[in-house]
């Protein structure tokens, strides 16, 4: 297939999904949660492929959702003038949460490579995926918790727990691959110069198991998370990210991005 702003390719049992729009630090546009989607279609629809990497082109595995194309443009989406409804952008940033979260709903493993900034919708991305490599001076978190959004995946409490998830949206504070490491978001830390060959290796070592096991074990384990009520989490976080955007404060941003 031919995509808009990502890369797809298979080499040997490892698809690689390459968010890439690299002039723009990979940030999400109108296309790439979509594309996202079917390009997790086109590797679950593979008997070849085992296991599933995301990474970014260029400097940065996302940078989030586009400002300049819903924060600076006066006629962006999910911003509306009031009276605002609410239902229009739950539909509109459900599909996009869906989309994301094909990589956790695929049957096949999905590994996240990050390298420079996993942020804002980024980071819904790569932790949409069960497991995140970083390399260690990469940053990830969710700026937008300070105003203008809430992580529709809300992946961030079943990943790390209560307290570091309130630190981490309290704060909007972005951590290194060191911490991210230390608090269990991310699977491993390594240095730049080797975060290629350690994502390699663990694709390697899933792709050595049977698709059928690699199937049983993945459903089971998103079971017991989908029990303790991530459907249902997922969507207040997606009301509460319009709210977010409507409230004094975020109408407010976005006048302001509007300006600069």
């Amino acid at each position: 297939m031919t995509f808009h702003s990502i890369q797809y390719g298979v080499e040997g049992p490892t698809a690689t999904i390459t968010l890439d729009r690299s002039e723009r630090l990979n940030a999400i546009d109108d296309h790439m949660p979509s594309e996202i989607g079917e390009a997790v279609r086109l590797a679950e629809d593979d008997p070849t492929v085992h296991v599933v990497v995301v990474t970014g082109s260029g400097r940065a595995f996302s940078s989030g959702y586009d400002l300049e194309l819903y924060a600076e443009n006066p006629d962006a989406p999910f911003a509306q003038s009031m009276p605002w409804d609410p239902m229009i952008d739950y539909a509109g940033m459900s599909r996009n949460t869906e989309h994301f979260m094909s990589l956790w709903r695929c049957h096949k493993p999905t590994i996240a490579k990050i390298r420079g900034y996993a942020v804002a919708g980024g980071s819904d991305i790569a932790l949409s995926c069960d497991l995140v490599v970083m390399a260690d001076d990469a940053r990830i978190g969710y700026p937008p918790a300070r105003v203008w959004g809430c992580p529709t995946t809300a992946m961030w409490v079943y990943r790390v727990g209560a307290e570091q998830a309130k630190r981490m949206l309290f704060t909007g504070d972005l951590i290194d691959g060191f911490e991210a490491k230390r608090i269990g978001l991310v699977l491993d830390a390594v240095p730049p110069s080797e975060l290629d060959d350690r994502v390699d290796e663990l694709a390697a070592r899933i792709a050595g198991i049977p698709q059928n096991q690699l199937m049983m074990h993945k459903l089971m384990i998103n079971q017991a998370i989908d029990s303790m009520g991530l459907p249902t989490t997922q969507m207040f976080a997606t009301l509460f990210d319009g709210m977010a955007r409507h409230t004094p404060e975020g109408v407010w941003f976005k006048h302001r991005a509007e300006e600069i």
